[in-house]
């Protein structure tokens, strides 16, 4: 681990990066690419989220939108862990993820920056927002199995 998990300064600072400074933020016109909306009740998140899944493996993860630092933090490291993944190696990491978020036992290792919202779950209300692009990567998967099954 690049940083200790009982640092919580690092770990807003990471989150803050992120936020400043969001990896793989653009539009992609690309008709190849899964395209997802997401959104938030509780929060100005407005995020959509651009995957290409080429013969099971994530190729490209683009995103472009707004929200709160928490969520736009979120989805910039999310964009850039699951690059080259197959899908059920990103499924493995969202389990984890989750975990994380539940204040349950997880696999920092599998996680990598990701591990900075470790603290999010003392703050419910910012769970939704640290979520909502990993939701939104699912929403991503069952269209990819959909488009699969179609063309079977």
């Amino acid at each position: 681990m690049p940083f200790s998990l009982n640092d919580p300064a690092l770990m807003r600072e990471m989150i803050l990066d992120h936020y400043q400074n969001p990896r793989n933020y653009k539009t992609v016109t690309d008709p190849s690419y899964i395209n997802i909306h997401m959104d938030s009740a509780s929060c100005i998140d407005d995020i959509y989220i651009q995957v290409k899944i080429e013969n099971n493996i994530i190729t490209d993860c683009k995103w472009h939108g707004k929200g709160c630092a928490i969520s736009m933090a979120s989805t910039s490291i999310m964009s850039e862990l699951i690059l080259n993944m197959t899908i059920d190696q990103a499924k493995e990491v969202m389990a984890e993820f989750n975990k994380m978020l539940a204040g349950e036992t997880f696999d920092e290792d599998k996680l990598g920056e990701a591990v900075c919202f470790q603290r999010v779950n003392n703050q419910p209300s910012r769970i939704t927002c640290a979520n909502i692009s990993w939701r939104g990567l699912q929403k991503a998967f069952l269209e990819e199995e959909k488009k699969e099954h179609e063309h079977r």
